[in-house]
């Protein structure tokens, strides 16, 4: 493991600014990171990643990553962490270098009862550790913190935030305007968001797509960020899946890897494979 960690950590010495350097700068970088596809390629190969990489050929972490843009070297905020699948690879990818925030949902914005409020606190709390356990490295190279307390030196501090399946919860739970306002408040000038999000046919009706069914149609999901001060920079099919009608009854958990409908015609929905998804990049507008 310490090979690796060394092997890597070389590596991103030839590409990256130190990181003192890096979180002086005022703005976010606005090209994409030359040479850090590479790199992402290298930590996607870590021997730490044995039980996670089942999912790579769904979730294409290294051409999501390097499409939203995210260098070694940056502070970026993962929202959301849950089972922190994304959390273990930015952990490997950004530990030498750069700086690994979890960030969790507001628990007081009205979505969660009490003993969720006491989860999520306690989750943010022990993200650190679950982080560096995985990675081996200290856990002051990682933080985290729910978005009703973030410090006041951390706002304006941030280079991406990066947002993985998680935009239906929070337009179902109508919390959406108030997170990505915490979230805006986070970046640099010119930070970036990265959304990933199960995508609903163009023409689907608002009942399917309020967020409860797992689905939300892109354009809807363009304009919500356009107009809470974000501009739209690009997008991506990396994620795609024409193979998927998302139009299933019991929602986007009907596929793979939930299968809500457990051995119910399984083998045809492990034939559909994982949802259609948009892949999305936004830059915090002045």
């Amino acid at each position: 493991m310490r090979r690796a960690l060394l092997t890597l950590s070389s590596l991103l010495g030839l590409v990256a600014a130190p990181l003192s350097v890096q979180a002086a700068e005022k703005k976010a970088p606005v090209e994409a990171c030359k040479g850090c596809e590479a790199l992402l390629e290298l930590a996607a190969a870590s021997p730490l990643r044995k039980d996670d990489r089942a999912r790579d050929a769904a979730r294409h972490p290294v051409e999501t990553l390097s499409f939203f843009r995210v260098g070694p070297q940056m502070k970026v905020g993962e929202y959301a962490p849950g089972g922190e699948w994304y959390s273990r690879f930015l952990g490997l990818y950004l530990g030498q270098q750069g700086h690994l925030v979890g960030l969790y949902f507001d628990p007081t914005s009205g979505a969660f009862k009490a003993d969720r409020q006491d989860g999520i606190r306690k989750a943010a709390a022990q993200y650190p550790a679950d982080v560096a356990k995985f990675t081996g490295m200290s856990a002051d190279k990682f933080s985290a913190y729910t978005l009703d307390a973030v410090p006041e030196a951390e706002k304006g501090t941030f280079d991406v935030i990066v947002i993985p399946r998680m935009m239906h919860n929070l337009f179902n739970w109508n919390i959406a305007d108030s997170e990505i306002k915490a979230m805006r408040g986070l970046l640099k000038p010119g930070g970036l968001v990265g959304i990933e999000q199960h995508r609903a046919k163009a023409d689907a009706p608002y009942s399917y797509t309020d967020g409860s069914k797992g689905y939300l149609r892109e354009a809807d999901v363009i304009r919500f960020m356009e107009v809470n001060g974000f501009d739209l920079v690009g997008k991506s099919e990396i994620s795609a899946n024409p193979k998927d009608t998302a139009n299933w009854p019991d929602g986007v958990w009907t596929l793979p890897p939930t299968y809500a409908l457990k051995d119910q015609d399984k083998a045809k929905y492990q034939a559909i494979g994982e949802s259609d998804r948009m892949t999305l990049l936004f830059r915090k507008r002045d």
